[in-house]
C-alpha cells in the first residue's frame, strides 16, 4: 500500500488546519491532493514547498501559486470551527481508521469528515442502493435484506437518498444493526430535508461521512462523485430497483471498476425500475433473494470474519440482566438467549436431519421466531446446516 497507516494518528490543531487547508485550496482536486500527500507525506510539507516544487509534481502554475501563498488557511480555520461545533471528526487517508478498502481505489478522498461511530469505518460493509421512487415490492425487499444482512454482521452503507436508501437505513436501525450514510454535502447538512430525524439517528447510532467540507451544499454534481465512496468502502453493492441510467446503475458501474461484488434483486419485467437490476443480472451480477445469497459470494477472508464474529457472540455470558436494550435484543447478541442456543444445538444431530417443527415442539420456553433467529445465527457461524424442507443438521466446526 502506498499510504502510511500503521499506527493511530492523533491530529493536533495545527495538523487539522493544514489538512483542511489542503481540502479547500482553490483549484486542487481530489486526485492531485492525494498525489501531493504521496510525494510530500504531510500537508505541512506541501504548504512549505516552493511554487517550482509544486509545479514539478504536476500542478498548474495558478494552483501552485495559491498553495504557496497560503490563502486557504483562513477558510481552513473556519472549517475547523464548524467541525468542532458539529461534533465531527476529520479522518485523513494516513489515519488507520480510514476505511481500508476505500484507501485502495483509484481516487480515494484525501480525508473524510465523520459524525458518529468512527470505528465503523473498520467494519465489513455492504452497500444497498436503489431508486428514489421505489415500488412497494422494492421497499419491502430493501428492508428485509438490509435487516438480515445487518443481523449477519455486515455494516450497511447507503446514501440516505429518498426511497431505497432511506428504507435500508431505517430497517437496519430498527434491527439495532450498524449503518453508514455517505453524504453528497457537508456532514452538518441534511439532504433531503425530510431525513433530518434519520440523519440524527444515524449520527447517534451509526456514522455519517462525507468528503465534502463542512457546510457544503448538496449540489447535484456531488452525488455521482460520492457514489464511488459508497462502493469503494464496501465488499459489494446490492441494487434494489433502479433505471438503466440511474444513480444506482452508476454506483454498480463504479463497483465493477473497483473490483467489488455486484448483487441485484430481480424485479417485474414490466416495471421501469426493474430495468437496472435485471440488466445487471444479465451481465453477471449475483441474483439475490435472501441474505445468504450475498454472504456466500463474499471473499473467503470476509466470510471467515463474519463467522468469527458469530462464534464470539455465542460465547457471551448468559448472565445478562438487561435484555430490553437495543444491543441486548439484536440477533447477534446471544447473551439473553444463550440457553436457547445450547438447547437448539443439543437437539440437533450430525447424521440425522431434525425438522423445524420438531424443534419448536420440543424446546420449551421460547417462541418459533426465537428458534428461527437462533438457527439463523448458528447457520452463519458454521455450526448448523439447513437442508431442503426446513430441516437442520449439526455440523462440526474445523
Amino acid at each position: 500500500m502506498r499510504w502510511a497507516h500503521k499506527k493511530r494518528i492523533v491530529l493536533t490543531n495545527d495538523d487539522e488546519v493544514h489538512w483542511l487547508a489542503l481540502r479547500v485550496a482553490p483549484g486542487l482536486g481530489t486526485r492531485k491532493a492525494g498525489q501531493l500527500i504521496e510525494v510530500f507525506k504531510t500537508p505541512q510539507a506541501v504548504f512549505r514547498a516552493s511554487r517550482s516544487e509544486l509545479e514539478a509534481v504536476g500542478l498548474a502554475a495558478s494552483v501552485a501559486q495559491s498553495i504557496a501563498s497560503g490563502c486557504a488557511f483562513e477558510e481552513a480555520v473556519d472549517q475547523q470551527h464548524k467541525l468542532a461545533e458539529a461534533g465531527a471528526t476529520l479522518v485523513p487517508i494516513t489515519d488507520p481508521r480510514y476505511p481500508p478498502r476505500l484507501r485502495d481505489i483509484y481516487d480515494p478522498p484525501p480525508m473524510l469528515f465523520a459524525r458518529g461511530r468512527v470505528e465503523l469505518m473498520a467494519s465489513l460493509m455492504l452497500a444497498i442502493v436503489g431508486t428514489r421512487r421505489p415500488t412497494a415490492y422494492g421497499t419491502t425487499a430493501a428492508e428485509r435484506l438490509a435487516r438480515d444482512l445487518a443481523a449477519a454482521g455486515l455494516t450497511v452503507v447507503s446514501g440516505m437518498a429518498r426511497g431505497i436508501d432511506t428504507s435500508a437505513h431505517k430497517a437496519v436501525l430498527e434491527a439495532c444493526g450498524d449503518t453508514i450514510a455517505v453524504f453528497g454535502c457537508g456532514v452538518d447538512q441534511v439532504y433531503p430535508v425530510e431525513n433530518r430525524k434519520l440523519a440524527q439517528e444515524i449520527a447517534n447510532k451509526g456514522l455519517l461521512i462525507s468528503e465534502f467540507p463542512m457546510a457544503a451544499p448538496a449540489y447535484p454534481q456531488n452525488f455521482p462523485v460520492r457514489n464511488r465512496i459508497i462502493s469503494g468502502m464496501s465488499a459489494g453493492v446490492l441494487v434494489v430497483e433502479g433505471g438503466e441510467y440511474s444513480g444506482s446503475a452508476i454506483t454498480a458501474k463504479l463497483a465493477a471498476e473497483q473490483n467489488r461484488e455486484i448483487f441485484a434483486v430481480p424485479g417485474n419485467i414490466t416495471s421501469k425500475v426493474s430495468w437496472g437490476p435485471n440488466l445487471l443480472i444479465k451481465q453477471g451480477a449475483k441474483l439475490v433473494q435472501e441474505w445468504n445469497d450475498v454472504v456466500v459470494e463474499l471473499k473467503p477472508e470476509d466470510r471467515r470474519r463474519l463467522v468469527e464474529q458469530c462464534r464470539k457472540s455465542l460465547k457471551i455470558s448468559e448472565n445478562v440482566k438487561d435484555a430490553t436494550s437495543c444491543h441486548a435484543q439484536t440477533s447477534l447478541a446471544f447473551g439473553p438467549m444463550n440457553g436457547v442456543a445450547r438447547a437448539v444445538l443439543g437437539a440437533l444431530k450430525p447424521d440425522s436431519p431434525v425438522a423445524l417443527d420438531h424443534l419448536v415442539e420440543t424446546i420449551e420456553g421460547c417462541s418459533s421466531s426465537e428458534i428461527i433467529a437462533i438457527l439463523f445465527e448458528l447457520e452463519l457461524a458454521g455450526l448448523v446446516r439447513q437442508l431442503p424442507g426446513k430441516s437442520f443438521l449439526k455440523t462440526w466446526a474445523e
